[in-house]
Protein backbone atom coordinates (compact mmCIF):
# COMPACT_ATOMS: atom_id res chain seq x y z
CA UNK A 1 0.00 0.00 0.00
CA UNK A 2 1.41 3.65 -1.13
CA UNK A 3 0.85 6.53 1.73
CA UNK A 4 0.21 10.19 0.35
CA UNK A 5 1.95 12.75 2.55
CA UNK A 6 -1.24 13.48 4.20
CA UNK A 7 -1.44 10.23 4.94
CA UNK A 8 1.68 9.60 7.20
CA UNK A 9 -0.90 9.75 10.50
CA UNK A 10 -2.67 6.49 9.05
CA UNK A 11 0.89 4.54 8.01
CA UNK A 12 1.94 5.35 11.61
CA UNK A 13 -1.14 4.26 13.22
CA UNK A 14 -1.23 1.19 10.91
CA UNK A 15 2.32 0.52 11.90
CA UNK A 16 1.64 0.44 15.69
CA UNK A 17 -1.32 -1.69 15.44
CA UNK A 18 0.73 -4.33 13.04
CA UNK A 19 3.47 -4.17 15.75
CA UNK A 20 1.05 -4.81 18.62
CA UNK A 21 -0.61 -7.67 17.24
CA UNK A 22 2.87 -9.07 16.29
CA UNK A 23 3.79 -8.69 20.03
CA UNK A 24 0.63 -10.14 21.23
CA UNK A 25 0.80 -13.11 18.64
CA UNK A 26 4.26 -13.86 20.05
CA UNK A 27 4.39 -13.41 23.95
CA UNK A 28 1.91 -14.26 26.32
CA UNK A 29 1.39 -10.35 27.24
CA UNK A 30 -2.41 -9.40 26.77
CA UNK A 31 -2.28 -6.21 23.81
CA UNK A 32 -6.22 -6.17 23.47
CA UNK A 33 -6.60 -3.44 25.43
CA UNK A 34 -3.78 -1.54 23.54
CA UNK A 35 -4.72 -2.92 19.60
CA UNK A 36 -8.37 -1.81 20.37
CA UNK A 37 -6.78 1.95 21.71
CA UNK A 38 -4.86 1.98 18.51
CA UNK A 39 -7.78 0.80 16.35
CA UNK A 40 -10.40 3.44 17.49
CA UNK A 41 -7.34 6.18 17.16
CA UNK A 42 -6.45 5.14 13.63
CA UNK A 43 -10.30 5.00 13.09
CA UNK A 44 -10.85 8.82 14.10
CA UNK A 45 -7.68 10.03 12.75
CA UNK A 46 -9.01 8.45 8.94
CA UNK A 47 -12.60 10.12 8.92
CA UNK A 48 -10.77 13.48 10.51
CA UNK A 49 -8.08 13.53 7.28
CA UNK A 50 -10.78 12.27 4.83
CA UNK A 51 -13.55 14.40 5.91
CA UNK A 52 -11.26 17.94 5.16
CA UNK A 53 -9.37 17.19 2.22
CA UNK A 54 -8.04 20.60 0.75
CA UNK A 55 -8.63 20.66 -3.34
CA UNK A 56 -4.68 19.90 -4.07
CA UNK A 57 -5.32 16.80 -1.76
CA UNK A 58 -8.22 15.65 -3.60
CA UNK A 59 -6.27 16.28 -7.07
CA UNK A 60 -3.22 13.72 -5.24
CA UNK A 61 -5.91 11.23 -4.36
CA UNK A 62 -7.36 11.32 -7.99
CA UNK A 63 -3.75 10.56 -9.33
CA UNK A 64 -2.99 7.48 -6.39
CA UNK A 65 -0.88 4.87 -8.09
CA UNK A 66 -3.70 2.05 -6.77
CA UNK A 67 -6.55 3.53 -7.59
CA UNK A 68 -8.91 2.06 -10.48
CA UNK A 69 -8.56 2.56 -13.66
CA UNK A 70 -10.66 2.45 -16.94
CA UNK A 71 -10.39 -0.71 -17.58
CA UNK A 72 -10.81 -1.87 -13.68
CA UNK A 73 -14.12 -0.62 -14.13
CA UNK A 74 -15.10 -1.97 -17.35
CA UNK A 75 -13.69 -5.69 -16.15
CA UNK A 76 -15.56 -5.45 -12.65
CA UNK A 77 -19.11 -3.65 -13.87
CA UNK A 78 -19.32 -6.12 -17.28
CA UNK A 79 -17.69 -9.25 -16.61
CA UNK A 80 -16.46 -11.47 -19.37
CA UNK A 81 -19.00 -9.72 -21.66
CA UNK A 82 -16.70 -7.00 -22.71
CA UNK A 83 -15.76 -6.83 -26.14
CA UNK A 84 -13.06 -4.18 -26.40
CA UNK A 85 -12.83 -2.90 -30.28
CA UNK A 86 -10.42 -1.33 -31.96
CA UNK A 87 -8.73 1.51 -34.69
CA UNK A 88 -10.20 5.04 -35.96
CA UNK A 89 -10.06 3.56 -39.52
CA UNK A 90 -7.73 6.02 -40.66
CA UNK A 91 -4.80 6.22 -39.03
CA UNK A 92 -3.98 3.26 -35.90
CA UNK A 93 -5.21 2.20 -33.13
CA UNK A 94 -4.29 4.17 -29.93
CA UNK A 95 -3.90 2.59 -27.06
CA UNK A 96 -4.67 5.33 -24.66
CA UNK A 97 -8.23 5.48 -25.75
CA UNK A 98 -9.74 2.13 -25.20
CA UNK A 99 -13.91 1.33 -26.12
CA UNK A 100 -16.13 -1.45 -26.71
CA UNK A 101 -19.20 -3.29 -25.82
CA UNK A 102 -19.99 -4.34 -22.95
CA UNK A 103 -23.19 -5.53 -20.54
CA UNK A 104 -24.70 -4.79 -16.84
CA UNK A 105 -27.32 -7.47 -16.55
CA UNK A 106 -29.22 -8.07 -19.40
CA UNK A 107 -28.40 -4.21 -21.08
CA UNK A 108 -25.56 -3.17 -23.46
CA UNK A 109 -23.40 -0.38 -23.17
CA UNK A 110 -20.75 0.95 -25.64
CA UNK A 111 -18.10 1.55 -22.90
CA UNK A 112 -15.52 4.09 -23.91
CA UNK A 113 -12.62 6.13 -21.69
CA UNK A 114 -8.78 6.47 -21.33
CA UNK A 115 -6.61 3.74 -20.07
CA UNK A 116 -3.57 4.87 -18.06
CA UNK A 117 -0.62 2.59 -17.66
CA UNK A 118 0.33 0.19 -13.95
CA UNK A 119 4.17 0.38 -14.60
CA UNK A 120 6.90 2.17 -16.64
CA UNK A 121 6.43 -0.61 -19.28
CA UNK A 122 2.27 0.39 -19.55
CA UNK A 123 2.49 3.82 -18.46
CA UNK A 124 4.59 4.18 -21.79
CA UNK A 125 2.38 1.76 -23.82
CA UNK A 126 -1.16 3.39 -22.78
CA UNK A 127 0.90 7.01 -23.47
CA UNK A 128 0.11 8.06 -19.69
CA UNK A 129 -3.20 8.24 -20.79
CA UNK A 130 -3.33 11.13 -23.18
CA UNK A 131 -5.09 10.32 -26.21
CA UNK A 132 -3.93 11.40 -30.18
CA UNK A 133 -6.45 12.57 -32.62
CA UNK A 134 -6.83 8.63 -33.83
CA UNK A 135 -8.57 7.98 -29.70
CA UNK A 136 -10.72 10.48 -30.04
CA UNK A 137 -11.57 9.24 -33.65
CA UNK A 138 -11.57 5.97 -32.23
CA UNK A 139 -14.21 7.17 -29.69
CA UNK A 140 -16.28 8.82 -32.62
CA UNK A 141 -16.53 5.84 -34.52
CA UNK A 142 -17.67 3.91 -31.52
CA UNK A 143 -20.71 6.48 -30.58
CA UNK A 144 -21.28 6.59 -34.38
CA UNK A 145 -21.74 2.78 -33.77
CA UNK A 146 -23.49 3.09 -30.69
CA UNK A 147 -26.38 5.18 -31.92
CA UNK A 148 -27.04 3.43 -35.49
CA UNK A 149 -27.86 0.08 -33.30
CA UNK A 150 -29.56 2.07 -30.14
CA UNK A 151 -27.07 1.39 -27.78
CA UNK A 152 -26.61 3.98 -24.64
CA UNK A 153 -22.89 5.22 -24.63
CA UNK A 154 -20.57 5.35 -21.11
CA UNK A 155 -17.34 7.64 -20.57
CA UNK A 156 -15.03 7.35 -18.20
CA UNK A 157 -12.82 10.43 -17.81
CA UNK A 158 -9.45 10.02 -16.42
CA UNK A 159 -6.61 11.88 -18.30
CA UNK A 160 -4.03 14.13 -17.53
CA UNK A 161 -4.97 15.72 -21.40
CA UNK A 162 -4.83 14.93 -24.59
CA UNK A 163 -1.05 14.13 -25.53
CA UNK A 164 0.39 17.79 -26.95
CA UNK A 165 3.01 16.37 -29.31
CA UNK A 166 3.95 18.13 -32.73
CA UNK A 167 2.50 14.47 -34.19
CA UNK A 168 -0.69 14.82 -32.69
CA UNK A 169 -1.08 18.86 -34.00
CA UNK A 170 0.11 17.36 -37.56
CA UNK A 171 -2.95 14.97 -37.18
CA UNK A 172 -5.69 17.38 -36.30
CA UNK A 173 -5.70 17.32 -32.09
CA UNK A 174 -7.70 20.37 -32.17
CA UNK A 175 -10.38 19.16 -34.84
CA UNK A 176 -10.41 15.77 -33.46
CA UNK A 177 -11.99 17.13 -29.52
CA UNK A 178 -13.96 19.68 -31.15
CA UNK A 179 -16.02 17.29 -33.57
CA UNK A 180 -16.39 14.78 -31.21
CA UNK A 181 -17.67 17.79 -28.68
CA UNK A 182 -20.07 18.57 -31.63
CA UNK A 183 -21.08 15.14 -32.31
CA UNK A 184 -21.95 14.33 -29.02
CA UNK A 185 -24.21 16.88 -28.59
CA UNK A 186 -26.77 15.90 -30.88
CA UNK A 187 -25.99 12.10 -30.70
CA UNK A 188 -29.49 10.40 -30.62
CA UNK A 189 -28.58 7.70 -27.81
CA UNK A 190 -28.10 8.37 -23.44
CA UNK A 191 -24.80 9.45 -22.61
CA UNK A 192 -23.87 9.00 -19.36
CA UNK A 193 -20.32 10.39 -18.16
CA UNK A 194 -18.49 8.71 -15.25
CA UNK A 195 -15.05 10.81 -14.10
CA UNK A 196 -13.11 8.53 -12.13
CA UNK A 197 -9.89 9.77 -12.17
CA UNK A 198 -8.29 13.51 -13.60
CA UNK A 199 -10.17 15.39 -15.84
CA UNK A 200 -8.20 17.71 -17.39
CA UNK A 201 -8.65 20.15 -20.05
CA UNK A 202 -9.81 19.64 -24.02
CA UNK A 203 -8.56 16.18 -23.42
CA UNK A 204 -11.11 15.23 -21.06
CA UNK A 205 -13.85 17.35 -23.10
CA UNK A 206 -13.57 15.15 -26.11
CA UNK A 207 -15.17 12.33 -24.30
CA UNK A 208 -17.16 14.66 -21.74
CA UNK A 209 -20.25 15.89 -23.41
CA UNK A 210 -23.24 14.14 -21.75
CA UNK A 211 -26.84 13.83 -20.79
CA UNK A 212 -25.42 12.77 -17.16
CA UNK A 213 -22.27 13.98 -15.94
CA UNK A 214 -20.91 11.77 -12.72
CA UNK A 215 -17.77 12.62 -11.11
CA UNK A 216 -16.22 10.46 -7.83
CA UNK A 217 -15.56 12.37 -4.66
CA UNK A 218 -11.91 12.46 -5.02
CA UNK A 219 -11.43 13.55 -8.73
CA UNK A 220 -10.97 16.87 -10.56
CA UNK A 221 -12.27 18.46 -13.57
CA UNK A 222 -10.50 21.25 -14.64
CA UNK A 223 -9.65 23.45 -18.00
CA UNK A 224 -5.63 23.25 -16.97
CA UNK A 225 -3.80 21.33 -14.04
CA UNK A 226 -2.85 23.30 -10.88
CA UNK A 227 0.96 22.66 -11.55
CA UNK A 228 0.22 24.01 -15.30
CA UNK A 229 -1.77 27.05 -13.65
CA UNK A 230 0.65 27.55 -10.98
CA UNK A 231 3.90 27.88 -13.41
CA UNK A 232 1.85 30.60 -15.87
CA UNK A 233 0.76 32.77 -13.36
CA UNK A 234 3.88 32.46 -10.77
CA UNK A 235 6.51 30.67 -13.49
CA UNK A 236 6.98 27.94 -11.12
CA UNK A 237 5.04 24.77 -9.76
CA UNK A 238 5.70 25.65 -6.11
CA UNK A 239 1.87 27.44 -6.33
CA UNK A 240 -0.31 24.47 -7.27
CA UNK A 241 -2.10 23.92 -3.61
CA UNK A 242 -3.32 27.36 -4.29
CA UNK A 243 -4.18 26.94 -7.89
CA UNK A 244 -5.56 24.29 -7.39
CA UNK A 245 -8.21 26.37 -4.52
CA UNK A 246 -7.94 29.07 -7.27
CA UNK A 247 -9.48 26.78 -9.78
CA UNK A 248 -12.72 25.68 -8.02
CA UNK A 249 -12.09 21.93 -9.83
CA UNK A 250 -13.10 19.31 -6.85
CA UNK A 251 -16.57 17.54 -7.38
CA UNK A 252 -18.56 20.13 -4.59
CA UNK A 253 -17.34 22.83 -6.92
CA UNK A 254 -18.16 21.63 -10.38
CA UNK A 255 -22.01 20.16 -8.44
CA UNK A 256 -22.21 23.94 -7.33
CA UNK A 257 -21.53 25.71 -10.56
CA UNK A 258 -23.73 23.03 -12.18
CA UNK A 259 -21.43 21.52 -14.38
CA UNK A 260 -21.72 18.37 -13.05
CA UNK A 261 -25.10 16.16 -12.35
CA UNK A 262 -24.60 14.24 -9.56
CA UNK A 263 -20.97 13.51 -7.39
CA UNK A 264 -20.72 9.50 -6.17
CA UNK A 265 -19.64 8.96 -2.85
CA UNK A 266 -16.26 6.60 -2.60
CA UNK A 267 -15.40 4.75 0.39
CA UNK A 268 -13.81 6.44 3.31
CA UNK A 269 -9.90 6.54 2.21
CA UNK A 270 -10.38 6.63 -1.32
CA UNK A 271 -12.28 4.77 -4.37
CA UNK A 272 -8.44 1.91 -4.08
CA UNK A 273 -9.21 1.93 -0.59
CA UNK A 274 -12.28 -0.74 -1.48
CA UNK A 275 -12.45 -1.18 -5.17
CA UNK A 276 -15.10 -4.02 -4.97
CA UNK A 277 -17.35 -1.28 -3.29
CA UNK A 278 -16.66 1.47 -5.75
CA UNK A 279 -17.35 -0.37 -9.25
CA UNK A 280 -21.03 -1.79 -7.28
CA UNK A 281 -21.67 2.06 -6.57
CA UNK A 282 -21.01 3.22 -10.53
CA UNK A 283 -22.38 0.29 -11.49
CA UNK A 284 -25.42 1.00 -9.91
CA UNK A 285 -25.16 4.49 -10.83
CA UNK A 286 -24.64 3.87 -14.79
CA UNK A 287 -28.36 1.29 -14.38
CA UNK A 288 -30.39 3.89 -12.28
CA UNK A 289 -29.70 6.98 -14.96
CA UNK A 290 -30.13 4.84 -17.68
CA UNK A 291 -33.16 3.60 -16.56
CA UNK A 292 -34.42 7.35 -16.48
CA UNK A 293 -33.09 8.80 -19.81
CA UNK A 294 -34.42 5.44 -21.66
CA UNK A 295 -37.71 7.35 -21.16
CA UNK A 296 -37.42 10.22 -23.06
CA UNK A 297 -37.50 10.16 -27.15
CA UNK A 298 -34.04 10.54 -29.36
CA UNK A 299 -35.32 13.95 -30.20
CA UNK A 300 -36.27 14.76 -26.54
CA UNK A 301 -32.60 13.25 -25.34
CA UNK A 302 -30.84 15.80 -27.80
CA UNK A 303 -33.54 18.73 -27.05
CA UNK A 304 -32.58 18.39 -23.12
CA UNK A 305 -28.72 18.24 -23.70
CA UNK A 306 -28.34 21.18 -26.01
CA UNK A 307 -30.47 23.16 -23.39
CA UNK A 308 -28.42 21.88 -20.55
CA UNK A 309 -24.65 22.99 -22.25
CA UNK A 310 -26.25 26.09 -24.04
CA UNK A 311 -27.41 27.17 -20.27
CA UNK A 312 -24.09 26.73 -18.66
CA UNK A 313 -21.89 29.90 -17.82
CA UNK A 314 -25.02 32.02 -18.31
CA UNK A 315 -25.47 34.77 -15.33
CA UNK A 316 -28.55 36.28 -14.64
CA UNK A 317 -27.77 40.10 -12.42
Amino acid sequence: MEYLEFEHPIKELEEQLQKCMIIGEESDVDVSETCLQIEKKLEETRKDIYKNLTAWQRVQLSRHPNRPYTMDYINAICGDTFLELHGDRNVKDDKAMIGGLGKIGDQSYMFIGQQKGYNTKTRQYRNFGMANPEGYRKALRLMKSAEKFGIPVVCFIDTPGAYPGIEAEERGQGEAIARNILEMTRLKVPIIVVIIGEGASGGALGIGVGDKVLMLENTWYSVISPESCSSILWRSWEYKEQAADALKLTATDMKKQKLVDEIVKEPLGGAHSNRDKTFETVRSKISAHFEELKKLSPKELVKTRMEKYASMGVFNG
